[in-house]
C-alpha cells in the first residue's frame, strides 16, 4: 500500500521574490534604471505565473536569465515555471544553477531532489533531499519526501527516522502514521508498526489502515486477525485492489472454498480485472475444481495469446481432468501449434487430446505434437510418457516400451508411467518385469498429488511475487 512518489509538498516555494531584492541588484553590474526594469519585468514574470500564464511567465524569465545569469532568484523560477509545465529535464540545468548559486536554500536543494525524483534520477534525489533537511529539519514537506525516498532505496528503518521527524512536527497526520507503519513493518519491527497504524485517528473506519493492519498481521502470523482485517477494508472500500487483497490471503494459505466466494463476487465486479481471474481460476484448480478452472486461465490466454504462465495454468487444468474435459481446452493446441520449439506446451496440448474422446484426425495431431516435444527435449519425461500411451492406444504395445523407459529414466518417480511400461510388458510376455512395474506404481503413486502440490504452491508464491 506505501505510495511510491513524493509529497504533494515537495515542491517548496523557492522565495524567489524575497531574495530577489536583496540578490538581483547585489548580482547586477547595471545602474539603478536597468535595476527597476529588471524589477519589474522579473514581478510581471511572477505576475504571469499566478495568472496561469506560463508562456508569458517562461519568456520573460528567459530574457531576464539571458542578459542577467548567474542569479539565483531568476534561474529558481524558471525552473519552477518548468516545472509546472511538466518539463522537468528543461527544468533540471536552472534548479542545478540555483542550488550552485544559494547552497544556503534547503528549498533549492529541495526543489532540485523532486525534479531528479521525476526523472527517476533516485540517488540524486536523495542526495538533495538529504541536504535540505541538513539545512532547515523542521520542513515537514522535505522531512516525508526523504522517508518515502529511502523506502525507494530500500532502506526502511531510515525512512522511518525522516516519517518520525516528520510527524513530530505534524503530528496526527493520517498518511504519515500509516508511512511510518509501512516503513516500520517493512524493517521487521511489526510490533511497533501495529502500534503505529492503531495510533491513526478513525482506523476502524480507514480503509488503508486495514489493509496495513491485515499485512502487518499475515507477517506476524496471525491468519485469522489478518482477514477480519482485510475484510473490514474491503467493507470500508470495496474497490478492487481491497478484494483482491481479501481474496489473496486466503489463497495464501490455501483456504480455497474462502477464496472462491471472493473473487468470484471480484470477477463479477470487476470484470476486467486479469488479477481477479487469474486468483479465481487459481482457487478452483486448488479446490481441484478443474472444469471451473480450465475457462478462466483460456479467458486469460485469450486475452494474452502469447503469455506462457497463462498457458502453463491451463494445460495443468486440463492435464489434470479425469473426467469431462472443458471444451475451452481446444485452446492448448493453438497455442502449442503456434510454438513448435515449447516442448513442455506440446506436451499440454497433446495430452488434452488423448485424455478426451478424440477422433482420428486429433489423434494424428497429438502424434504431431509430441514428436515436435520429443524432437525439442529428447530428455523430457511427460513427452516420452504420453507418446507411450498414444502408441498403446493404437494397440503398439511393444513400440510403447522404449518411450516409458525414456520417461522412467528421467523421473523415476512417475507413477503412471511404471504402470503403463507395467502393461506394455504383461503385453509381450515379460511377465515378472510387468509384476515389478506394477510394485513401482504403487510406491510412487502418492507422489503425483505431491507434484501438483508443488506446482500450486509454485504459482501462489508467483501471485504473491507479482501480483501484489
Amino acid at each position: 500500500m506505501y505510495r511510491s512518489c513524493l509529497c504533494r509538498g515537495c515542491w517548496l516555494t523557492a522565495t524567489a521574490c524575497i531574495f530577489f531584492a536583496a540578490r538581483l541588484f547585489a548580482q547586477s553590474s547595471a545602474a539603478g534604471s536597468t535595476n527597476a526594469d529588471m524589477e519589474q519585468e522579473f514581478q510581471a514574470a511572477m505576475a504571469a505565473q499566478d495568472k496561469g500564464d506560463l508562456d508569458r511567465a517562461e519568456a520573460l524569465l528567459r530574457n531576464l536569465h539571458a542578459h542577467h545569469p548567474g542569479i539565483f532568484a531568476i534561474d529558481e523560477s524558471l525552473g519552477l515555471v518548468l516545472v509546472n509545465r511538466e518539463n522537468y529535464t528543461a527544468a533540471l540545468p536552472f534548479l542545478e544553477a540555483a542550488v550552485r548559486e544559494q547552497p544556503s536554500s534547503d528549498a533549492a536543494h529541495a526543489n532540485l531532489g523532486a525534479a531528479c525524483f521525476r526523472l527517476h534520477r533516485n540517488q540524486e534525489a536523495l542526495s538533495e533531499f538529504q541536504a535540505a533537511a541538513q539545512l532547515n529539519p523542521r520542513n515537514v514537506a522535505t522531512q516525508e519526501s526523504l522517508g518515502r525516498l529511502w523506502m525507494e532505496a530500500h532502506q526502511p528503518k531510515r525512512a522511518a527516522d525522516a516519517f518520525t521527524a516528520a510527524l513530530a512536527l505534524k503530528s496526527g497526520d493520517a498518511d504519515l502514521t500509516l508511512d511510518l507503519a509501512q516503513s516500520l513493518e517493512d524493517a521487521g519491527d511489526l510490533r511497533q508498526a501495529k502500534e503505529t497504524v492503531l495510533r491513526v485517528a478513525g482506523v476502524d473506519s480507514s480503509a488503508p489502515a486495514q489493509t496495513l493492519l491485515g499485512d502487518i498481521e499475515e507477517k506476524s502470523g496471525a491468519f485469522r486477525e489478518a482477514v477480519q482485517a482485510y475484510q473490514r477494508a474491503a467493507a470500508l472500500d470495496p474497490g478492487e485492489p481491497n478484494v483482491w487483497a481479501l481474496g489473496l490471503e486466503f489463497l495464501k494459505h490455501w483456504t480455497f472454498d474462502g477464496a472462491i466466494p471472493e473473487f468470484e463476487a471480484g470477477v463479477a465486479r470487476f470484470p476486467s480485472s486479469a488479477r481477479m481471474k487469474l486468483g479465481l481460476g487459481v482457487a478452483y484448480f486448488g479446490d481441484e475444481n478443474y472444469l471451473k478452472a480450465a475457462p478462466m486461465f483460456a479467458d486469460l490466454l485469450d486475452a494474452d495469446p502469447g503469455n506462457a504462465f497463462y498457458f502453463q495454468l491451463l494445460g495443468m487444468a486440463c492435464t489434470a481432468v479425469t473426467q469431462e474435459i472443458s471444451p475451452r481446452c481446444s485452446t492448448l493446441v493453438t497455442y502449442a501449434q503456434s510454438h513448435p520449439h515449447d516442448a513442455q506446451a506440446a506436451v499440454y496440448a497433446a495430452t488434452g487430446i488423448l485424455q478426451g474422446q478424440s477422433s482420428e484426425k486429433q489423434m494424428k495431431v497429438a502424434e504431431t505434437l509430441l514428436r515436435n516435444a520429443i524432437a525439442a527435449d529428447p530428455k523430457l519425461p511427460e513427452a516420452r510418457y504420453q507418446m507411450g500411451l498414444l502408441e498403446q492406444d493404437e494397440g503398439q504395445w511393444a513400440a510403447s516400451i522404449p518411450d516409458l523407459e525414456a520417461a522412467i529414466a528421467e523421473k523415476p518417480e512417475l507413477a503412471v508411467a511404471h504402470y503403463r511400461l507395467g502393461l506394455a510388458y504383461a503385453h509381450t510376455g515379460r511377465k515378472q518385469e510387468a509384476q515389478e512395474q506394477m510394485e513401482l506404481q504403487k510406491k510412487f503413486k502418492g507422489q503425483e498429488q505431491q507434484d501438483l502440490d508443488r506446482r500450486l504452491q509454485k504459482i501462489t508464491l508467483f501471485l504473491l511475487k507479482d501480483q501484489n
